[in-house]
């Protein structure tokens, strides 16, 4: 990641002066005009009621010219932000949406470019032409022929993402430092990336040619796109560099001198998509892990009430399967998965104090010994994406309406990129993660249209290897080989020596470390410890580990209209995927939705929320090291629905007995924001687009802790007198706030202050106060932290303690927000339908939990702005606004402006289909 220095400002006017006006923007002959391709037919079902966004625009490459005028002026390349404010502009607009305004808040997702509209035309092969349209430079890939097509995707890819695309494998191979500079965020990306997917040069082959060689045609296919596609980034890598209208990060760091041209962008290989391809589904396609905490907390559970009634209190916060949780399939349809079985076996929960974190990191010199470098910052699984369908019969068209995408973080420039693809076996537009680009993965075809949310189901067990000594001789916990099926068996060593020089895009000083993994035929370990006094190491194996671009089938289908005609062919296709996504689909006729991964089966018995013995009879099914293969759910059993009245989705529970993978999946949820909204359009009928998006938009505004905790809050604290003029004045500001929507939105657009300002502060502090009010007396400081280092307190937009930190967008899906809800209601007497084993506010006092509840709204009400929002590198203290703001994070030269905060997807897309094939 590149950050702006004093020295690269002032050397701005004496390099801009050397380079010569030559380098400020790619050369003409870069976007030459050049004989266009006959061009295919190419049919549009949409009828311009497809839309699309994606900030902040869709230029990702600038020269140095153009980073060293953006230092010094502002200016930016064109397209490089110019989806950005109608993004934006969204927060303050939606409430007078209409269908023929939806359009001044996103894109035309139409076919083609109309006519007069296209900005550039380039034909980097006589069977392709790449043609950018004005309004946002977006590519539209037209191939005669198959390899011509996928050599434009990559070339398109290349002259928007180059850099992002060669930042990201290096990120994938687990030695971004060497590349791109020593910088604390640039370690903490290599070091929680690298362990999750470590591989050799090997390994990454053997995936390529597994596909190849084991997923019949497509599989084959596959490989052949995949290479023109790498071609195509290839030529456009050897013409920018030579033809010097490469992206100036390659100077900034030291891999390219401005003066001589000398240096060498290296070339990309089919490999590099799979490293690629391992940083996305970590990202955003993974699923279960954590069972060490998860053992660690039912312990400390079982230590402070016994047993029985520990495993109880421990399972009321797991909530694998509550039944008041939001559901996406809410047609009663259940999935059995994960469940917790009636006779558990096989479980290894480690003794007491044993247990220790595997150390990655060895071997520091330099700026790797700093303090601040022992705990980098690091990224975190997103899964901010949200989709919201509605069936014909309950809209005004009667056609299905769909407004969906992911939410890939917010960097600058994006992860994902929009584009258009046409050729033969290929017809599709939208959004595709740069690199491995190919095909568009999130979007709309022909008569259909498609998008995903993470799912998180428990994809990734934790074994308990027994470790042993080769000679024979007693293990300790820090013996590199284990027990694998009776046999002791050598651990395998993966390194990466990672040494990086500052630079003038990254001035931290020169360093060094080493970081290392120990691999076995369970996965990786990542913690050591004893059970029942026996040595062990804990290992994660994820379903999809050496399986990382096995989804390219998938893809692939989703692309093809020969093959996805209707909703039954879009869930064939999306079983093809392995990474766990809810999969969402609409036409002219009908909304579907299909959940897909790898799901292993696991013998009788063997509790996925907890680690487990690595024996063979409590191995998955099918289990085969040697490819990490085995027996995993068949399609019929995975969570899947087609024509439900609505289907939403905001990374919530998927369907009843479909077991939740992680802690908070409870009767308070970010899904019932939107759930409440959709339902009562539904029951209203007549959904159109506006609407849809309306109640999209607003959910993203709205606080969940005002909409769903706070009548239960000021419940139990008006349900005795007041004596407290501050706390009462604190009550009447919070149920203004409440009675007024509990929206974090500006007063006006451009106020950069909010309306209710007071009250949301307020919440802001409160909240972490009152819930430790609220549970720590009653579990005892021990459980309670042993539980919150499960599932975090809180995740507000300006909780930078929080999972997703600071200005993210992205909140409220981690936090206690259930377990409030679910013990106030208890304390209030109201009815829980799966009551938990305990009562905690107030030891089940309403006095006593309304005296703890003041006391703490007390403290919070007294509370400056500058306490609650300190000041963090972007925003001044006390700055409300800004603290809750968006901001684009930089991955390269450019920078964007702070927008105001939205719980949104990054890329969204609005569909409704008039016709159908």
């Amino acid at each position: 990641m590149l950050r702006p220095t004093a020295r690269l400002r002032t050397a701005v006017a004496a390099a801009l002066f050397a380079l010569g006006a030559s380098l400020l923007t790619p050369p003409a002959a870069a976007a030459a005009a050049a004989a266009d391709p006959v061009p295919l037919p190419i049919a549009d079902y949409c009828g311009s009621q497809c839309s699309d966004i994606l900030p902040p625009g869709q230029n990702g490459n600038a020269t140095l010219a153009q980073i060293l005028l953006h230092k010094a002026f502002g200016a930016l390349p064109a397209h490089t932000s110019d989806q950005l404010a109608r993004y934006d502009s969204l927060v303050a607009g939606y409430p007078g949406l209409t269908d023929a305004k939806v359009n001044d808040f996103f894109n035309d997702a139409s076919f083609g470019v109309p006519a007069g509209q296209a900005e550039s035309t380039a034909s980097p092969r006589p069977d392709v032409t790449i043609t950018r349209d004005k309004k946002t430079g977006v590519p539209h890939i037209k191939g005669t022929t198959r390899y011509g097509t996928s050599f434009g995707a990559g070339y398109a890819a290349a002259q928007d993402r180059l850099w992002q695309m060669d930042l990201f494998r290096h990120v994938g191979r687990g030695d971004l430092t060497p590349f791109a500079g020593g910088a604390l965020a640039n370690q903490g990306l290599e070091q929680q990336f690298w362990p999750q997917a470590p591989y050799t040069e090997a390994d990454l082959q053997a995936q390529v040619d597994r596909i190849r060689t084991t997923e019949g045609e497509r599989g084959r296919l596959a490989m052949e796109d995949a290479q023109a596609y790498v071609d195509g980034i290839n030529l456009y890598r050897t013409q920018s560099k030579n033809g010097r209208y490469f992206p100036g990060e390659y100077v900034l760091t030291g891999h390219i001198n401005s003066v001589t041209n000398a240096g060498e962008i290296h070339p990309f290989k089919i490999t590099d998509l799979i490293a690629l391809a391992s940083v996305v589904g970590g990202l955003f396609g993974g699923g279960g892990g954590g069972e060490v905490q998860a053992a660690l907390s039912l312990l400390s559970a079982q230590q402070k009430y016994g047993l029985e009634e520990g495993t109880r209190v421990w399972e009321s916060f797991r909530q694998r399967n509550d039944p008041e949780a939001v559901l996406t399939v809410h047609d009663g349809a259940s999935f059995p998965y994960a469940q917790k079985p009636a006779n558990p076996q096989g479980a290894a929960l480690p003794d007491a104090g044993s247990v220790v974190a595997e150390q990655l990191v060895y071997d520091r010199t330099g700026a790797a010994t700093a303090r601040q470098a022992a705990d980098p910052p690091r990224p975190v699984k997103q899964s901010m994406s949200n989709a919201l369908l509605v069936s014909g019969a309950h809209t005004a068209s009667g056609r299905p309406v769909a407004v969906f995408g992911p939410q890939t973080g917010y960097l600058a420039p994006q992860l994902l990129m929009l584009q258009e693809i046409q050729g033969p076996g290929i017809s599709a537009r939208g959004a595709s993660f740069a690199g491995v680009s190919m095909y568009v993965q999130l979007g709309r075809g022909q008569d259909y249209a498609w998008s995903a949310t993470s799912a998180g189901q428990d994809i990734t067990d934790t074994f308990a290897v027994e470790l042993c000594e080769p000679g024979g001789g007693a293990p300790s916990k820090t013996s590199t080989s284990y027990l694998y099926r009776g046999t002791c068996t050598p651990m395998e060593k993966l390194e990466r020596a990672n040494a990086w020089k500052k630079s003038v895009a990254d001035p931290t000083p020169d360093g060094s470390y080493r970081m290392q993994v120990w691999r076995t035929h369970y996965g990786i370990v990542t913690h050591r410890a004893t059970v029942d006094a026996k040595p062990v190491a804990y290992t994660a194996l994820r379903s999809t580990y050496r399986h990382e671009a096995d989804s390219i089938i998938g893809f692939q289908m989703l692309n093809d209209p020969s093959y996805v005609k209707d909703a039954r062919t879009f869930q064939q296709a999306v079983q093809h995927i392995g990474y766990a996504f809810n999969w969402f689909y609409a036409d002219a006729r009908e909304a579907a939705y299909y959940n897909s991964g790898l799901n292993p089966v696991r013998p009788a018995g063997v509790d996925a929320a907890l680690p487990v013995h690595a024996r063979q009879q409590y191995e998955w099914q099918g289990f085969d090291p040697a490819a990490n293969t085995a027996a995993y759910t068949p399609p019929a059993e995975h969570p899947q629905s087609i024509g439900q009245d609505y289907y939403i989705s905001w990374n919530n529970k998927q369907a009843k007995d479909y077991s939740a993978a992680g802690f908070g999946m409870g009767a308070v949820h970010r899904g019932d924001l939107l759930d409440r909204r959709v339902k009562q359009l539904v029951t209203a009928g007549g959904v159109t687009r506006a609407t849809l998006t309306r109640a999209m938009a607003e959910a993203a505004v709205t606080d969940l802790r005002a909409e769903n905790l706070l009548p239960e809050l000021l419940a139990v604290l008006r349900s005795g007198p007041g004596a407290d003029p501050a706390v009462t004045a604190a009550v009447d500001k919070l149920a203004a706030w409440q009675a007024g929507g509990g929206k974090r939105k500006e007063t006006a657009q451009g106020s950069k202050a909010y309306a209710h300002a007071d009250a949301i502060r307020i919440m802001d502090a409160w909240w972490p106060l009152l819930i430790k009010a609220q549970f720590e007396p009653g579990l005892g400081a021990p459980l309670y932290d042993a539980l919150r280092a499960s599932l975090t307190v809180d995740e507000a937009p300006n909780a930078g303690h929080g999972p997703t930190g600071s200005h993210a967008g992205s909140a409220f899906q981690y936090g206690w927000w259930s377990y409030a809800d679910e013990d106030l209601r208890m304390v209030l007497g109201r009815p829980v339908a799966d009551p938990p084993s305990r009562t905690y506010c107030g030891g089940g006092s309403l006095a006593a939990c309304r005296e703890a509840m003041t006391a703490t709204l007390r403290q919070a009400a007294a509370a400056t702005p500058a306490a609650v929002y300190p000041a963090d590198g972007t925003c001044a203290a006390g700055n409300q606004w800004c603290a809750d703001s968006i901001v684009q994070r930089p991955v390269g030269g450019l920078s964007h402006p702070q927008v105001n905060w939205q719980n949104r997807p990054t890329y969204q897309l609005v569909a409704e289909f008039p016709a159908h094939r």
